[in-house]
């Protein structure tokens, strides 16, 4: 049963993330209007986070909905019943900031996918939960458009490819700010994710802006020669997106090893707290902020309903990215509670250079040798950590299953 549902799990998140970069790709783009004569960009990322949130929230309550068990109250399904582990022991670390413990709703933990028992749980206050649900949900409010700003001047397969390299700012903020250290081929890692990413983006001839179908740059919106100086504000905006996505990450291992709560639970607060935070924010009349708020004029609401009303093509992608976004969540939760991180970490890791891959069929990238050579040198240090990780997990458990052993040969 754990294979098939390990097999539906990464299935799912493999076909509804590599449907929802294709979406998020061509929302970056230009879209004619609806009288042929212009072409223009989708400038609002919390209309479109406000859309993906709501349609999350909405599955998963579904899914809870489905799940529930016979008596359990509305606030159990929602995981308010207020009950968690006494004194939790750290998780492990898994080399980028993330841990490895996961809590699901029976009583047992998952570190890395392995069960062990859970101690008697005690009451909590659940409005700390609902705060930690609120950090995330700000969190990810903040992460976005920084994220679609960047597409801007970066290529898609670029993006992608420094969304892989997580690890790359976490570490270098570790050891500039708290001296900390780490096992040496960390550093090999590291080196070889930075010359990599400056291989891709040194060799790369192709400039973003360019959708397919041949759409270019018009009334200003993108697509002409960019400097490299340009590009590293595009790769700013990413580190950005990165740091806040860490920060994101660690709230979320937090959650899991303090509260009895489940990845669906999980992903209905955060997405409702999100469609909230976001809804407030696009009817509110704000001045233009760079990246947050790139209106001039109006609220994001109004813009984003006038620039649907006159350009109708934008929304079947937008459709795509908040259904498939929506309905990849459940997948990443299940797979987060059931397997643990790792395996979460395993499956997104081969997901994004398939992602990479697609995206350069799909739209007509080109890519020269050297940017596949870039590409190379960075999927292999990722795969590098990632096989360092898989070891020392396996190691950790054959000493536990020798422990068993003793206790019970006593």
């Amino acid at each position: 049963m754990s294979f098939l549902r390990l097999g539906l799990c990464v299935a799912g998140v493999y076909a509804m993330f590599l449907l929802w970069a294709i979406a998020q790709e061509r929302l970056s783009v230009p879209f004619q209007s609806i009288d042929g004569t212009s072409a223009h960009k989708f400038k609002s990322p919390l209309f479109m986070g406000t859309c993906q949130s709501a349609l999350s929230a909405l599955s998963a309550l579904l899914y809870m909905l489905f799940r529930r068990k016979a008596g359990q109250t509305l606030s159990q399904m929602l995981g308010m019943a207020g009950t968690s582990k006494p004194a939790p022991a750290p998780p492990q670390a898994n080399g980028n900031g993330k841990t490895n413990g996961v809590a699901n709703g029976n009583g047992k933990a998952y570190t890395n996918g392995h069960a062990h028992q859970d101690k008697p749980s005690v009451r909590y206050d659940t409005t700390s939960l609902l705060l930690r649900y609120l950090q995330c949900s700000v969190f990810i409010t903040s992460a976005a458009p920084f994220g679609f700003a960047a597409l801007s001047y970066i290529t898609y397969p670029a993006m992608v490819l420094g969304k892989s390299c997580k690890l790359v700012p976490v570490m270098l903020m570790n050891v500039l700010l708290y001296r900390r250290k780490f096992a040496p081929h960390k550093y090999l890692v590291v080196a070889m994710v930075t010359a990599g990413i400056t291989m891709f983006m040194g060799f790369g001839e192709e400039k973003p802006g360019k959708g397919k179908g041949g759409h270019g740059a018009k009334n200003g919106d993108g697509g002409g020669e960019l400097s490299m100086s340009t590009q590293l504000v595009g790769i700013g905006y990413l580190l950005v997106n990165l740091a806040i996505d860490g920060a994101t990450n660690s709230t979320q291992d937090e959650i899991f090893a303090r509260y009895k709560v489940t990845g669906q639970q999980m992903m209905f607060w955060i997405n409702l707290f999100c469609t909230v935070l976001t809804s407030v924010i696009s009817v509110l009349p704000l001045p233009y902020i760079p990246v947050l708020h790139p209106s001039s004029t109006g609220t994001e609401l109004s813009g984003a309903l006038e620039f649907i009303r006159t350009h109708p093509d934008v929304k079947i992608p937008l459709l795509q990215f908040s259904l498939t976004g929506a309905l990849g969540q459940l997948f990443i939760f299940e797979t987060l509670q059931h397997f643990g991180s790792l395996t979460l970490v395993t499956i997104t890791l081969t997901r994004k250079l398939f992602t990479m891959l697609l995206s350069v069929i799909v739209y007509n990238h080109t890519l020269t040798t050297g940017q596949w050579g870039g590409a190379a040198v960075v999927f292999a240090g990722i795969s590098v950590e990632a096989w360092v990780k898989r070891k020392d997990v396996h190691a950790k458990r054959v000493i536990q299953e020798k422990e068993k052993a003793k206790i019970k040969a006593l």
